[in-house]
């Protein structure tokens, strides 16, 4: 006899089977053209949009690798008159690959950009060859060597207080495999990657991460979120609800249509306090498309 499924069992599973990809991480900036200049100039990145908002005071710029209708980008935020932003100690970096590592840290190099890890291998012997940057802002990105990528844009780093936790909660909760994890006692951390489909090296994934013997972590103020897509927000956050109460976070807003937008959204936390906005798929390319 073939094991009854509950309301519950259905949705969890349906979040295996949605149709999910990262659209964008939001981070605030205090200087906006510097910022613009450095993404594009010295990381590679194209000028996406960009609009201001007098009444509301602020500004936003969209930048990436390639189109948001099929990337993976930035969305940056500058709010008049603030001039500095706390990046806190929660947040690690943003990954991005690329075929020339020893190239484009010369070019940022060659343009004043800092360099807080010069290029080569993790360890003596070791293959993978990376390196170091940060912004004008003081967010840190990793460059990686690696073949050609759909998703240059490809790690976003959390810093997690319980790693198996928050290894099941993206699982559960947002349908993510578990492409990569490790442990190195030498240097004191664990490490897991979590994302979608099933190869670490062409997509984007959560790097979530454990450092022994810290207990508490700040947020500051300049990351915000990641948004992914989704074709239902209403069952995505049902799973979502479902998953806190098991291992905590919390629905923060629930699903609805931003009237500006015309786009259906639901945000939560995670157990360590990470938000994520979850947006409806068709609603998010017809706003693009309005934009053209």
């Amino acid at each position: 006899m073939a094991a009854r499924t509950t309301p519950d069992d259905d949705v969890l599973e349906w979040v295996k089977k949605d149709n999910r990809r990262f659209l964008h991480a939001d981070i605030r900036v205090a200087d906006l053209n510097s910022t613009i200049k450095f993404y594009t100039e010295s990381l590679g990145m194209k000028l996406l949009s960009q609009k201001d908002f007098p009444e509301q005071k602020y500004s936003k710029a969209i930048v990436g690798f390639g189109p948001q209708d099929t990337h993976f980008v930035l969305e940056l935020t500058y709010i008049y008159g603030v001039d500095k932003y706390d990046i806190g100690t929660g947040f690690g970096h943003f990954g991005i690959a690329t075929q020339d590592i020893y190239t484009v840290v010369e070019n940022i190099r060659a343009k004043g950009g800092v360099i807080t890890r010069e290029p080569g291998p993790i360890a003596e012997g070791g293959s993978t060859i990376f390196a170091f940057v940060q912004d004008p802002n003081g967010y840190s990105f990793e460059l990686l060597q690696r073949p050609p990528t759909p998703e240059p844009l490809c790690q976003i780093l959390l810093n997690v207080l319980d790693l198996d936790l928050a290894i099941e909660f993206y699982e559960k909760a947002l349908g993510m495999n578990l492409l990569q994890k490790y442990d190195n006692p030498q240097e004191q951390f664990s490490m897991a990657m979590v994302g979608y489909g099933s190869n670490l090296t062409q997509t984007t994934v959560l790097e979530l991460r454990y450092n022994y013997n810290v207990t508490e972590y700040t947020k500051g103020d300049g990351y915000t979120q990641v948004a992914i897509g989704t074709d239902d927000v209403y069952k995505s956050a049902a799973a979502v609800k479902l998953v806190t109460k098991e291992l905590g976070g919390q629905i923060i807003l629930p699903p609805v249509s931003i009237p500006t937008t015309n786009t259906k959204i639901t945000s939560f936390v995670d157990p360590d306090g990470w938000k994520t906005d979850l947006v409806d798929n068709e609603d998010y390319l017809k706003q693009l498309q309005k934009k053209e």
